[in-house]
């Protein structure tokens, strides 16, 4: 029996988003930022029972790459997608897999014996969110599982990981952006978050030579900028130094992409001079429901377009109107019944 063939796998963290309204007081409390994304300390731990006894407490499925995939399913054929990442044998783990049933979703979880599923507590604040993510299971993710599963790998047309999971096994990593380059697949990485480039330099910078398409943020661009001595206020310039970096397979032009919420999106292509902005779909502010995951969801549509083979400028729309459909919906998720993907005139 021929094994099934995917047009996308994605690697990272799946994770249970605990999503509640916080205040500034709360936010100060535990050292949060309005609009930030970080590890959980100790002093972090009271953060989770304390928004689970906010009764507006929901619990979504979540982890940014998981989010990406179900946003790329969103967009293309059935069975299309599927996520690797690392769970525990507990009931958060089934609230992820029957949210990625629904999305019709595939998934390859390693199940850890010993730690819970990997949750990540979202305090609201406005149309701001802070995110702060206790790892647990999702951090005993093993290079072991990804080789048992090889099979997968090679019937998988392109590769998307969240840079989140550079904190959890670089090997696993590694192995996609090796397979992709020996096999002339497509590689993409997303920065995920400012303090990957701030402290996880190295296996970040270990990657980027595998990049066909490296995708982040303003904020997230700024960090890898302060931390590779570049000006973080020119964005156009940093978006061209990712482009231009060294690149294992010379068979592909690197894309470089940063989104700006509602800003144009930046774009740099390898061996261009010409940095390219996009606008992103309309909406309006009292439209927003939750800024949750709509970078994932424009990396989803983005992704989608790619392996579907869509021009540069089909794939920026597709994903920015991936991310106005999250944008009114609560948490990282996406309209049902689905909607139709319309061109922005």
């Amino acid at each position: 029996m021929a094994s099934q063939q995917f047009e996308l796998l994605c690697l990272e963290n799946p994770l249970l988003d605990i999503q509640a309204q916080g205040d500034d007081a709360l936010l100060q409390q535990y050292g949060l930022k309005a609009n930030d994304a970080i590890l959980a300390e100790e002093k972090h731990m009271s953060l989770y029972p304390e928004l689970m006894n906010n009764r507006e407490a929901k619990l979504l499925a979540g982890g940014a790459a998981q989010n990406t995939a179900r946003g790329a399913q969103y967009m293309l054929p059935a069975d299309s997608v599927v996520f690797f990442g690392c769970v525990g044998k507990d009931k958060n783990a089934e609230t992820l897999m029957a949210a990625n049933k629904e999305a019709g979703l595939q998934v390859r979880y390693r199940y850890d014996e010993e730690q819970p599923t990997g949750k990540c507590g979202v305090v609201i604040t406005g149309h701001n969110r802070s995110m702060c993510t206790d790892l647990a299971a999702a951090n005993c993710y093993k290079i072991e599982h990804l080789k048992e599963n090889w099979d997968t790998v090679k019937n998988s047309k392109a590769y998307f990981v969240g840079g989140f999971h550079l904190t959890v096994c670089v090997p696993a990593v590694m192995a996609l952006a090796e397979e992709a380059a020996k096999e002339n697949k497509i590689f993409a990485l997303s920065l995920s978050a400012p303090f990957i480039p701030q402290f996880f330099k190295d296996p970040l910078d270990q990657t980027s030579q595998y990049w066909d398409y490296v995708v982040g943020n303003e904020s997230e661009a700024a960090a890898y900028a302060e931390s590779h001595d570049l000006d973080p206020k020119d964005i156009p310039a940093i978006a061209k130094h990712l482009a231009n970096l060294p690149k294992a397979n010379s068979k592909r032009k690197r894309t470089a992409i940063v989104t700006q919420g509602t800003d144009p999106t930046i774009i740099a292509i390898q061996g261009e001079d010409n940095v390219r902005s996009f606008p992103v779909h309309p909406i309006g502010s009292k439209e927003i429901t939750d800024t949750t995951g709509a970078g994932d969801a424009f990396a989803g549509g983005f992704m989608a377009g790619v392996v579907k083979g869509e021009s540069l400028e089909r794939c920026v729309d597709m994903g920015s109107w991936l991310a106005a459909l999250s944008l009114r919906e609560l948490g990282p998720s996406y309209p049902f019944p689905k909607k139709t993907y319309t061109a922005s005139s």
